[in-house]
């Protein structure tokens, strides 16, 4: 037996003492459900087949979707459920193996959310020192304070869009917001028919597209149906437009991202400052993330050592609110070594009646052992 899988085997421990039982979902899994819920970046990543059927699928690229979907098929929705596991994912990586391993853990159902999110982060970080890994680099965010600043600053939905789509990586957000401020924006002409049609009627407008995608004979493109196309058609034309966003909202976006630094009490402090002064109504967003940290102090977290971050998150489109990364230093080149957070509308997206909140994380057992070694 190697180090590695007697490393894999005390994570698995670990996990079952937790409370949290192993499950074992599927490699292939149907590709629509992850070119719908798992965004852009992961979606180009994806190994893709067809069956016999010509149902297009692909192998499992991460193990939130199908545990999530284990999680439906097992029992009644809503209930609380705590699940583990080990195994291979597999993603088109440059210049690296597509199949990697992933161990983790998925909390469903608990409706005392900011003592799961503690709770969560506790686990990984229980689960690092398991692996050998100490004096780690952690880092800290909120989906849910992003969105919640686009609705209070009335941003033009269409850009909401857009910015929550590059939400994480700073220098793309950047170039979105410099373009919603007209500073760089560059009519495109291959969109002048879609541009007449934003001032319409939207419905109207897109019905229109779908129409003309359908004369063309396209009827999906990757997993999009003609109706999802026209509807991209048209944001990129109101995009391509340009909107002039007032400079005041933009100064505000920004400074709003630019709140940093640990701990996130002190980024508590900071924010509630910003909402005062820009009149923004923040305070439940805000009570949040302070009944989180405090739930983590008492959870035995160094809260000193978080680092929260206004423009950080997680690029995968499922996560909503709280969100995680752990490094580390002798694997930072890699990436994270866990990454994580509060995922709440993606069961609900998968087919259950109603909301059903929802918190885990994954470890990057390549990145883990490597750092370890």
């Amino acid at each position: 037996m190697t180090l590695g899988d007697n490393r894999s085997l005390a994570l698995s421990q670990l996990f079952r003492d937790a409370g949290y039982e192993e499950a074992t979902p599927p490699i292939l899994h149907p590709a629509d459900t992850f070119l719908d819920l798992a965004g852009e970046d992961l979606r180009k990543r994806l190994f893709l087949t067809t069956g016999e059927d010509g149902q297009e699928l692909c192998l499992r690229p991460d193990f939130t979707i199908p545990i999530a979907r284990h999680y439906l098929e097992t029992g009644e929705a809503g209930r609380t459920a705590a699940f583990s596991y080990v195994g291979q994912v597999f993603r088109h990586r440059p210049g690296q193996l597509g199949e990697t391993m992933q161990a983790g853990v998925e909390s469903i159902g608990r409706l005392d959310q900011e003592q799961a999110d503690a709770d969560m982060l506790a686990l990984a970080l229980d689960a690092l020192s398991s692996l050998g890994l100490s004096s780690p680099r952690i880092r800290v965010g909120d989906e849910g304070l992003f969105t919640a600043v686009l609705q209070a600053l009335e941003i033009p939905k269409v850009w909401q869009r857009r910015l929550r789509d590059v939400f994480g990586e700073r220098d793309r957000l950047d170039q979105v917001i410099n373009r919603m401020g007209g500073s760089d924006a560059k009519p495109d002409a291959k969109l002048g028919f879609l541009a007449a049609l934003e001032g319409r009627d939207p419905e109207a407008a897109v019905a229109v597209v779908e129409d003309v995608l359908s004369l063309a004979g396209i009827s999906a493109v990757g997993g999009r149906t003609a109706h999802e196309i026209a509807e991209r058609f048209m944001e990129q034309a109101a995009l391509s437009a340009g909107s002039g966003i007032d400079k005041d909202v933009i100064a505000r976006l920004t400074e709003y991202l630019n709140v940093s630094g640990p701990p996130p009490a002190k980024a508590v402090e900071t924010l509630h400052g910003f909402a005062k002064e820009t009149g923004l109504d923040l305070d439940a967003s805000i009570q949040r993330l302070a009944k989180r940290t405090e739930l983590m102090a008492e959870r035995g977290i160094d809260i000193t050592k978080l680092e929260y971050s206004g423009d950080f998150g997680r690029r995968l489109d499922y996560y909503t609110d709280f969100v995680f990364e752990i490094h580390h230093e002798s694997s930072a080149h890699l990436g994270q070594v866990i990454g994580g957070g509060r995922y709440n509308k993606l069961v609900e997206r998968l087919g259950a009646p109603s909301t059903v909140p929802a918190v885990g994380f994954t470890i990057w057992l390549d990145r883990a052992f490597e750092g370890a070694n």
